[in-house]
């Protein structure tokens, strides 16, 4: 890919909401007066652009909990405007989960990993591999003998 060097202007209340952004300005001793850049090489332009469109509309929002362990694994809790926000191709919604787990923002990252379980959820194997453009490398016999040891969590 090719990168090059955009500047894009937030608020201190955005740039919060992502850990790591969070975590340089920490360390570089900047506040919210300062307007020096922070590099951000790990995310394009146009996919940093959806990010911050993200944050702006979920600003307002509580924190979630941090306790994980106790935390509902739940894919049908994506309230509507996430779910339009999402409608991308595959390789942007992917650019999305690793933009999200670059910044630490933990509630875009969940957001878009419940789209992708839910894009899952309920097809077969080869479904799947249809959906991801997945290539089967898999012998039949191999195929047959995951088949086996997984038959505990197939449908009945």
């Amino acid at each position: 890919k090719q990168w090059y060097q955009r500047r894009v202007a937030i608020t201190a209340g955005i740039a919060k909401q992502s850990g790591t952004i969070s975590t340089m300005l920490e360390d570089l001793g900047m506040d919210e007066e300062d307007d020096d850049p922070v590099p951000l090489p790990n995310v394009s332009a146009m996919i940093l652009k959806k990010v911050i469109t993200w944050c702006k509309h979920h600003k307002d929002d509580p924190p979630k909990p941090e306790d994980e362990e106790n935390m509902e694994k739940r894919t049908d809790d994506i309230d509507s405007w996430d779910q339009d926000f999402l409608k991308v191709d595959q390789g942007t919604l992917f650019e999305l989960i690793l933009a999200a787990n670059y910044l630490d923002i933990k509630g875009l990252l969940d957001v878009t990993c419940k789209t992708v379980a839910n894009m899952i959820k309920g097809k077969k194997a080869e479904e799947i591999r249809k959906t991801f453009n997945i290539k089967n490398d898999f012998t039949p016999e191999e195929e047959e003998q995951i088949r086996k040891e997984n038959e505990w969590c197939e449908d009945p």
